[in-house]
Parts: structure tokens; C-alpha cells; sequence
């Protein structure tokens, strides 16, 4: 099984990138399979709204990072899918990458994965982010493994946020038993 983090803050290293990696460092310690992707500085175009994707089961948009990410997506077994609040809502980056995903609604390409939902603010509205990233994981029927959300606004600063890391590192360890159920 494969836990893969998607960052979708243009900061390669920033806060939600933090936050993600806490929960994936609760799995890579105990030997699962993780990977984490940034989108800072990936090229993802939004969606045209051409439809076109219903037709050839595959967004027709080319020339950007998309499809390598996409395919990372396909290959996890659980995503977990970190944002930072930007007026009360996803960064438009990853809002871009959400869009696309539509060509694989039609055959429910990313149903069955387990997914979690992360979100960074400086001083509110990270609610809104979670709900926005649960529509996402619902729309696509992902099984929730719950959300985190963190205080920070400096690089560094959702690592001083006790409760967050507290809580990133409790769904890190239920991810690690919902793969191995026997680890203690």
C-alpha cells in the first residue's frame, strides 16, 4: 500500500507541506510506502470546461505537470491532500488540479482510496478549506480518514501548533493500522 502527500501551496516547503509530512512521517517510520508531491512550481492549467474528457476518458489538456501528478493520485492506496486558506477557501493552484480531476469522475477512476484532508490558516477559514477538499475526496468516493487543520502563516509556524501535530500524527498512526492492522 502507498500513502501519498499532495501539497498544493506554492510554497515548496511552507506550512501545508509541514503539516502533510507529519502524517506521512507517522507511516515511512514504520516501513509503509510514501511519497510526497509539491505542486510549487508545477505548471497546471485549469479546466477548459470543453467536456471533451467525457469522450476520451482523460483530461485533453497537455503540456503541463497534471498527468504525471494524476498518475501519482491513481497509484496511491491513500491521499492525503493539504491546502492553505486563501480567502476562506483552496489556493487557486490546487483548485486548478481539483477542476481537472472531472475527466475521471465519469468512470470513477479514483474511487476506493482512502483519503484526508489538510488544511493551513493564518487565523481562519480553514473550515471552508477542509470542506472543499472533503467535496472532493466525496465527489471522487474516497473513504474519509479525517482532516487536520493548523495555525501558521511564517515558514516553520503549524509546527508549533500542539493540537494540529498532535492530531496529524493520531491519523498518521490510523492509517498505519488501517495498513497493517496487527502494528501496535
Amino acid at each position: 500500500m502507498k500513502v501519498l502527500g499532495l501539497s498544493g501551496s506554492m510554497r515548496k516547503e511552507g506550512n501545508t507541506a509541514d503539516l502533510v509530512n507529519v502524517i506521512l512521517e507517522r507511516c515511512h517510520v514504520v516501513g509503509i510506502e510514501t511519497e510526497f508531491v509539491s505542486l510549487a512550481g508545477k505548471k497546471i492549467h485549469p479546466c477548459l470546461g470543453c467536456e471533451k474528457c467525457k469522450e476520451k476518458k482523460w483530461c485533453v489538456i497537455e503540456n503541463d505537470d497534471w498527468d504525471n501528478i494524476i498518475n501519482k493520485v491513481l497509484d496511491c492506496d491513500v491521499l492525503v491532500i493539504g491546502s492553505p486558506t486563501y480567502y476562506y477557501d483552496v489556493c487557486g493552484h490546487l483548485k486548478n488540479f481539483i477542476d481537472r480531476t472531472y475527466s475521471l469522475y465519469h468512470d470513477h477512476k479514483l474511487a476506493g482510496r482512502k483519503g484526508v484532508a489538510v488544511a493551513v490558516q493564518a487565523h481562519k477559514g480553514a473550515n471552508r478549506t477542509i470542506q472543499t477538499l472533503e467535496g472532493f475526496l466525496s465527489t471522487h468516493e474516497f473513504s474519509s480518514l479525517g482532516s487536520v487543520k493548523g495555525n501558521g502563516y511564517h515558514e516553520g509556524e503549524v509546527l508549533a501548533d500542539k493540537e494540529a501535530i498532535e492530531k496529524a500524527q493520531k491519523i498518521g498512526d490510523k492509517i498505519v493500522r488501517l495498513i497493517n492492522p496487527h502494528y501496535n
